[in-house]
């Protein structure tokens, strides 16, 4: 294997039975810039003990940040398998493969670095329902990129955590939130508090898997009206088509819970957008209201992996982390079906949006006050005079 510019020699059969690659040889070069993040996942974020096993899944688009967590994983000594998608199927899945899916059983740890692909949801559900069934602390990567290695991934998010603690014990309080920027959005949340609010900040636990890099909090609303304008991102695989809606933002129009309109200039997201959330019946449904928490990311780059954990508001459609919100308390709000494939399944649909630039700014500035020990009071003045955000 090749790591870091420096050749290692291949493992013997002994270390291969332990350890490895499941669907190729153990030889794969990754860029050292790579390394501080990885260390970061497997160290910080995941925990991973010598005596743990691992599921690494990834595909060859992402093989590169694979083997850096793979580097890791080696010296910390844990066995683990690492599977290439396209070594085991055709894509895109049509289901999870079954080797996959064996090796996620006798798994206490996985890590997913993979590309999104158009009509993957259910094999991806299929994944989740093990993870959540066996309680894996399990690290959901998805579109994964070197940019995000080298910036969110490298976030401490040890303070990351404290920061959200913080903010989940201010937001708990709420009995509703409201959200107006100059672009338009003006965004009412009736809260719940029998709903629980969660974090994710990139500490994973075996009660709750989280996507990584990690930073934010998130409930199920009671109720969501209003507008919303997206100059962000949207999530799944409309990310990377459409990228940074800056120049042409997504509004989107929300009753009572349901999406009721959505327009852009951009005919093509419209129109994608419109048809990725009327899968089924209740596929329009807000599920999600999140408040990203990272403050070591400095701006929104387009990828909705790290961008949904930058401070500001961000909501998502249908159910978007299926049992976790009955595991954890938070109401399981609907079934819905995924109606390509004819079976049952939970339709998951993010979208981040992404506000005014000096709205973001007073958010962050905000929550490092919150970090640092300042008043509440002085942090929820700002948010309420300055952004139009509301508690």
């Amino acid at each position: 294997m090749t790591i870091q510019g420096q050749e290692v020699k291949s493992p013997t059969p002994s270390q291969t039975a332990r350890q490895g690659w499941g669907t190729r040889a153990n030889q794969i070069a990754f860029d050292p810039e790579f390394a501080e993040g990885a260390r970061n996942a497997v160290n910080v974020c995941l925990r991973v003990q010598p005596d743990e096993k691992v599921c690494v899944i990834t595909d060859e688009v992402t093989i590169e940040i694979a083997a850096a967590i793979v580097c890791e994983l080696e010296k910390l000594g844990a066995p683990y398998r690492a599977w290439v998608l396209e070594d085991l199927a055709e894509r895109p899945l049509k289901d999870l493969p079954p080797q996959v899916v064996d090796d996620l059983e006798s798994s206490q740890v996985s890590i997913f670095a993979v590309q999104a692909q158009r009509n993957e949801l259910r094999s991806r559900m299929q994944m989740t329902d093990v993870v959540n069934r066996k309680k894996i602390r399990h690290a959901h990567m998805v579109n994964i990129n070197r940019q995000i290695m080298l910036e969110g991934m490298r976030a401490d998010f040890q303070k990351v955590d404290r920061l959200s603690a913080k903010v989940v014990a201010m937001v708990r309080k709420a009995q509703r939130v409201r959200a107006t920027t100059e672009a338009g959005t003006d965004l009412t949340a009736d809260l719940n508090h029998n709903y629980k609010w969660l974090k994710t900040s990139g500490i994973i636990t075996p009660e709750k898997w989280g996507n990584l890099p990690g930073g934010e909090i998130f409930t199920t609303p009671g109720e969501v009206n209003g507008t919303f304008v997206i100059d962000g991102v949207v999530g799944d695989y409309l990310c990377a088509k459409f990228g940074n809606l800056r120049e042409t933002p997504l509004t989107i129009r929300m009753k009572q819970n349901r999406l009721t309109e959505a327009h852009s200039d951009n005919r093509e997201l419209e129109d994608d957008f419109w048809k990725y959330t009327h899968t089924d019946e209740n596929s329009d449904r807000v599920g999600e209201f999140a408040i990203g928490t990272n403050i070591d990311l400095k701006e929104v780059i387009g990828q909705i992996l790290q961008d949904e954990k930058y401070p500001g508001v961000h909501i998502a459609f249908g159910n978007p982390y299926g049992a976790l919100r009955a595991r954890s308390g938070i109401r399981r709000l609907i079934s819905m079906w995924w109606d390509v494939s004819s079976t049952s399944g939970w339709t998951r649909s993010r979208l981040c949006g992404m506000v005014s630039s000096w709205w973001k700014r007073s958010l962050r500035t905000s929550l490092q006050k919150l970090l640092a020990g300042r008043n509440q009071g002085t942090v929820k003045g700002v948010l309420r005079l300055r952004s139009g955000w509301h508690l």
